[in-house]
């Protein structure tokens, strides 16, 4: 039996593996346009492979994909985070897991990722072909008993089962369309908010801990770290917006507004704090002292915002000072223009639609022996470690699948 995996990422190296364990006698094949392969395990996490994450409830997994979480809970029963930890530290590559539940090799290198890959394609024998750019895909029919795979330069593979893990590829898009499948357009998810405002402007690397953030107009929010950058604003709870939005922000073309608030208490609360510090610290100096966990600087600027000067003390702020202060802090509006790419964790959300797939095997629902895994479908999730489980989950199950001699 002869088996073809177009592309050579995650869910592709994982299918392909699992596919020459089950069955020795099956001859598996990667073909991989690039010269290169993994690249997206070399590069994600700042080049430190985020392999998966301590989620360890299916049910809570799911929670994690803004798109594909109904049609994941079944596979994620079958091969989870657990899983793939257990996966990797079999093959001597030892994990660690930091605080807020990522997992990366104890050796800080996605190389680590990347070689136990390689060497355990190397023990099953499969075969890996880079720079073969498919371009087209023949099915079986009456007078073509095989898959029929040509390749730009001329180069003509033949195969019985065929699986697409090529992320986010239009040209196999097309080729997939002309097969039958849909394809839900593609956009970009988890991105950055471009923002310029002089609240920021000169805070590049400053954080807060937990804020709040919300698109009123879209009725959207999240919560978590937030980054002052140069461009505008980052960090986990924004690239966590971006992806529960993506498909509503992109026909607004990335234009529209967001409330911040900065230390996840209530307005209302806040004021409150700000009332008995006005009592408790009158003669301080109300610059000198950063209140709420905030950073020093932002809070000099927020202050600045809501018409507070350098020299004014607790004493001297008025009930308007109080309250636009507690705002800026709370609700502090700003103006998004456009977005700009995480590069290490670039993700879209569209694909093949999910209702085409047989997520009991990761099979096409209008050709059995094509199967399909990772960014080309219409899943994707937030950071964290979840896109490359989903991709380990589906290449794990369609490698099982397509090693049964049926």
């Amino acid at each position: 039996m002869r088996i073809i995996i177009v592309g050579g990422g995650a869910a592709g190296f994982f299918a392909a593996i699992r596919c020459a364990e089950l069955n020795p006698d099956a001859q598996v094949t990667i073909l991989e346009r690039g010269k290169e392969v993994l690249g997206k395990v070399k590069i994600s996490g700042g080049g430190r492979c985020n392999v998966t994450h301590a989620c360890y409830t299916p049910r809570e997994l799911i929670k994690f994909y803004p798109r594909g979480s109904k049609e994941l809970l079944g596979p994620f029963n079958r091969f989870a985070c657990g899983d793939t930890q257990g996966w990797y530290e079999d093959r001597g590559v030892a994990l660690k897991t930091e605080n807020d539940g990522r997992i990366f090799p104890v050796s800080n290198r996605s190389q680590s990722i990347i070689d136990c890959l390689m060497d355990s394609l190397k023990q099953q024998g499969i075969q890996l072909l880079t720079q073969k750019n498919v371009s087209t895909l023949h099915p079986p029919s009456e007078n073509q008993a095989q898959w029929k795979i040509e390749c730009q330069k001329g180069e003509v593979f033949l195969c019985d089962k065929v699986m697409i893990a090529s992320g986010s590829n239009s040209r196999i898009w097309d080729h997939l369309s002309a097969l039958g499948h849909q394809i839900i357009p593609p956009v970009p998810s988890l991105f950055t908010f471009n923002i310029k405002d002089d609240r920021i402007k000169d805070l590049p690397g400053l954080s807060v801990p937990m804020a709040q953030i919300s698109i009123p107009q879209l009725k959207l929010q999240t919560d978590g770290p937030l980054l002052i950058t140069h461009w505008g604003l980052s960090g986990p709870a924004i690239l966590k917006l971006s992806a529960w939005g993506a498909r509503v922000l992109a026909p607004i073309q990335y234009q529209f507004r967001i409330h911040v608030n900065w230390i996840s208490v209530s307005t209302e609360e806040t004021l409150q704090s700000l009332r008995e510090n006005k009592s408790a610290f009158s003669k301080r100096k109300i610059f000198k002292h950063a209140q709420f966990g905030v950073p020093t600087r932002l809070w000099q600027s927020l202050l600045r915002s809501a018409g507070i000067l350098p020299d004014n003390n607790w004493a001297d702020l008025n009930k308007k000072q109080l309250n636009q202060l507690a705002l800026q802090l709370t609700q502090a509006d700003f103006e998004v223009k456009g977005k700009s790419t995480n590069k290490d964790e670039f993700v879209t959300a569209g694909g093949v639609d999910l209702k085409e797939i047989d997520f009991k095997s990761f099979s096409s629902k209008r050709h059995p022996s094509l199967y399909m895994a990772g960014e080309v479908l219409n899943i994707d999730a937030l950071t964290g470690g979840f896109n490359f489980q989903a991709a380990w989950t589906g290449g794990w199950i369609a490698g099982e699948a397509m090693a049964s001699k049926v």
